[in-house]
């Protein structure tokens, strides 16, 4: 009885400083994505967008781990052939964050990518190129952020270097590249 007892309290008092610690929060902003391929093909960059949430978790007075569940539009495009790949990713990094300061921070983590479109299109062509993608790509994410003192609001901007092959089955290594700048709101607790 005094071990559930024990395992109750210790429970509950988790929840509650966690209740404590972490801040919710939504963000958005622009991506300028491209590939990298072993074949050194050229490719050029494309626009496009990210939006989700987050949650930022006080570690410490500087260090916080920062969880995130993004859309990100993604690809890259190829002028001399007249193409250009739309991809949609539901982006899951997990960011570890050093405070410095008031407000700026750094950060640094993995990120997890889950394939959830993928367009070819050719001059005025589009196609499903889905099934040529694999459907799960993984990244290490670098960057920094400001958090506006009192304000909940903030800027950040980040670079997610592809660590895996997302060519499926062709015969070069295709890896993302993506620079992303975007604002962010954390809600008060």
């Amino acid at each position: 009885m005094k071990k559930i007892l024990m395992i109750a309290v210790c429970v509950s008092a988790s929840g509650f400083l966690f209740a404590q610690t972490a801040q919710f929060g939504i963000k958005g902003g622009v991506n300028v994505a491209s590939y990298h391929s072993n074949d050194n093909t050229d490719f050029n960059s494309v626009t496009s967008f990210h939006a989700g949430g987050l949650v930022h978790i006080h570690m410490t007075s500087r260090l916080a781990i920062q969880p995130e569940l993004l859309y990100s539009g993604q690809g890259a495009e190829n002028k001399p052939a007249d193409l250009k790949a739309k991809l949609g990713y539901l982006n899951v990094p997990v960011l570890a964050q050093y405070m410095i300061g008031d407000g700026f921070r750094l950060q640094t983590g993995p990120q997890v990518g889950f394939l959830l479109s993928a367009k070819l299109k050719s001059g005025e062509s589009e196609t499903d190129v889905k099934d040529s993608y694999s459907g799960v790509d993984f990244a290490w994410t670098f960057g920094a952020g400001y958090l506006f003192p009192g304000t909940g609001v903030g800027v950040d901007a980040r670079y997610n270097l592809g660590l895996k092959d997302i060519n499926e089955g062709g015969p070069a290594k295709v890896y993302n590249r993506v620079f992303a700048v975007g604002l962010f709101y954390q809600f008060k607790h």
